[in-house]
């Protein structure tokens, strides 16, 4: 197997079924169907209509992907897929196809975690990891900060987690209330924009004196924006809806870049990466970097396409297993719901 392994990556731990195509740290193709629609008027993700919308789009999206490309199946050296965490029901489809290919095509697979591979996949925009770094994954299921030595299978620390909502699962849950549609992190983004920050002095979670430093918890949050939004209504005062939104996103924005930033700083790290689809909002970024210029610290952000679900990450992850000589998965890999960030590999 050469020093530039070809590896067809597989992601369905939610609502997009992702197939990435990368060479080495070269991305190839990145081809993703997209079942966010369907989701749309129940207001969130329904697992079992995520489940057969990967089952239709698995074949065709992996099709596309290896025409994107310019290979063949037979081209590739190993098959990457995520086995947890995520949906059961929509990990097992990507996992069974992921087994299928790897028989058929008489190649490698690996089965890697989903949040590892929110990592792995800057290696795709701006190369090489500083080893190690401090990595911030938010998104809607997940608020984490982890301290990562190298993505090659070595296992992750996590410094702090959500408690509660994560960040992605609050926006939701404040665009319902806001009459947004979902997923709610583009339209806060959006209407934020023409909104005040410093408008409502929303509380910022878990950064009290005694509690936990890197953890997590924006369930007040969303209460606090609830009860002030109802309040309005109740004295018949119209809602300020962007100044709502600005107010809300900088307070979410406002702890997340702070912890990140002190993690870095009392590991050691020069750098911060941050992934997961949140990563793709604007103030996050803007803060991030402002706040990063201010510690000296090198911040790694993809670009936002590569920032939600997609099968480049998993197929970026699974290039540096491959390079590295991690020993590949077992044909009976089991797709975990609750994989633990600390295992890379399954």
């Amino acid at each position: 197997m050469s020093s530039e392994p070809l590896v067809l990556g597989i992601e369905t731990s939610c609502d997009e079924t992702g197939v990435g195509i990368v060479r080495g740290t070269t991305l190839l193709a990145d081809a993703v169907a997209s079942s966010v629609d369907e989701h749309a008027r129940f207001g969130g993700v329904v697992p079992e209509v995520a489940s057969r919308a990967h089952l239709q789009a698995m074949v065709p999206t992996i099709s596309r992907a290896l025409s994107d490309a310019g290979v063949a199946a037979d081209d590739v050296d190993a098959v990457a897929v995520t086995a947890g965490p995520g949906l059961s029901g929509a990990l097992l489809v990507g996992v069974a196809a992921a087994k299928a290919y790897s028989v058929a095509l008489g190649k490698p697979l690996y089965g890697v975690n989903h949040l590892s591979a929110h990592v792995a996949v800057d290696l795709l925009e701006h190369g090489p990891l500083a080893e190690p770094c401090v990595a911030l994954l938010v998104s809607g299921g997940h608020s984490s900060v982890l301290l990562v030595p190298r993505i090659g299978g070595e296992q992750i620390t996590e410094l702090g987690a959500t408690v509660d909502d994560a960040a992605g699962e609050a926006y939701d849950k404040v665009a319902r209330l806001l009459g947004l549609p979902f997923p709610g992190g583009p339209p806060i983004d959006r209407l934020a924009r023409d909104g005040d920050p410093a408008a409502i002095a929303f509380p910022r979670g878990m950064t009290g004196a005694h509690d936990p430093p890197f953890a997590f918890s924006f369930s007040g949050l969303k209460t606090a924006v609830a009860r002030w939004v109802e309040a309005r209504q109740r004295a018949g005062e119209a809602v300020p809806v962007a100044d709502v939104a600005a107010s809300f996103q900088e307070a979410v924005a406002d702890v997340l870049t702070a912890k990140a930033i002190r993690a870095a700083r009392e590991q050691g790290v020069g750098h911060l990466v941050i992934g997961g689809g949140v990563a793709a909002n604007s103030r996050l970024r803007a803060l991030a970097q402002e706040r990063c210029d201010a510690a000296g610290l090198r911040l790694r952000v993809p670009r936002p396409g590569l920032c939600t679900d997609n099968g480049a990450m998993v197929a970026a992850l699974g290039a540096q297993l491959v390079a590295h000589g991690a020993a590949p998965s077992a044909l009976d890999l089991p797709a975990d719901s609750a994989l633990p960030i600390t295992d890379v590999l399954v």
